[in-house]
């Protein structure tokens, strides 16, 4: 695989396929999630997914005889990662999909572009504010609010597991301009890179699971399949395959156009949650769905950019 970005010159059907594979990937993790709390500790099920990962991507390494990182600072920034990325967000939601349907929780997950943005703009100091962008914000907060339905909120338990999935996405939107600042210029494959993520977030669980549950993980055959063939889904798809893809599409389209993903994604979520387990979805959730999505689109400039391209196909023709 190249490690040459053609953001310009890659046709569509080159990486659209793609794309609409992982946000199906992506989108049905929130029902594999859903299901595997319904036995495992979130923790657990987290554990259970990178160790999944971990196994498929190295795997591949051996394959294409590739090796993992060998720098200390590269293992260092990977740990944060590991941490921040996958085994405290992936956490999070498990704990939150005890509480909330899965729809649900793929919903919070399309907010992590407007958390991607401050962070960046603040922290990192990566990227600058713009009144577009402020704009989008604003947006994307108040859509925040109509998919909690904060005013008509009916027991506490909905609440906090939105908050944990909104908290879930918030650990994303940290992990992407960290990746962005200290990693994204290595010269290390997407698929080392990523098999380091996800072993640091084994070691992590692994020593804090047994901790905050005060038991062994559960043997595979005490569980019934659903739930070994769900964690099995998480990690060999979700955290193995999945970024193999995301990786292949970043390298056609750019990390930009590539993240648009994040926005098919809850489409995914929602039919897979309705069709496979009968949940039931309140008028305010896609609503409020569709007003963070059309912040995030403000706030990217993605609305002018469509702008853009007609007016430009039509100066060419009249030229």
């Amino acid at each position: 695989m190249s490690t040459l970005t053609t953001t310009d010159k890659a046709p569509v059907r080159a990486w659209l396929p793609t794309m609409l594979a992982l946000a199906a990937i992506w989108g049905c993790s929130f029902l594999f999630i859903s299901v595997g709390v319904r036995e495992l500790h979130p923790l657990y099920l987290a554990l259970g997914r990178v160790v999944a990962g971990s196994v498929v991507l190295v795997a591949i390494l051996a394959v294409k005889r590739q090796s993992l990182p060998r720098d200390p600072r590269l293992w260092a920034h990977s740990f944060v990662l590991g941490a921040v990325g996958s085994a405290i967000p992936w956490t999070l939601f498990g704990y939150g999909e005890q509480r909330i349907p899965s729809l649900l929780a793929g919903i919070w997950n399309g907010i992590t572009p407007l958390i991607v943005l401050p962070i960046a703009v603040l922290i990192f100091r990566t990227e600058t504010f713009s009144l577009q962008r402020v704009v989008g914000l604003i947006l994307g907060f108040g859509g925040m609010l109509v998919v909690l339905g904060a005013w008509n909120v009916h027991g506490g338990a909905d609440l906090v597991g939105q908050l944990l999935c909104m908290l879930a996405a918030v650990f994303y939107g940290f992990a992407i301009p960290y990746q962005k600042r200290f990693i994204a210029g290595t010269t290390l494959s997407g698929t080392a890179l990523s098999a380091s993520l996800l072993i640091c977030a084994a070691v992590q669980l692994a020593i804090v699971a047994p901790i905050v549950t005060r038991q062994a993980p559960p043997v595979p055959w005490s569980l019934s399949i659903e739930v070994v063939l769900s964690v099995v889904a998480l990690g060999a798809l979700g955290s193995g395959l999945a970024f193999v893809l995301s990786l292949r599409n970043i390298r056609l389209i750019g990390a930009s156009r590539s993240s648009m993903v994040t926005y098919l994604m809850p489409v995914f979520s929602i039919i897979v949650g309705v069709i496979v387990l009968h949940e039931h979805i309140t008028w305010y959730q896609p609503v409020g769905a569709l007003i963070v999505l059309l912040g995030v689109a403000v706030s990217q400039g993605l609305l002018r950019t469509i702008r853009r391209k007609p007016t430009l196909a039509v100066e060419a023709s009249a030229a």
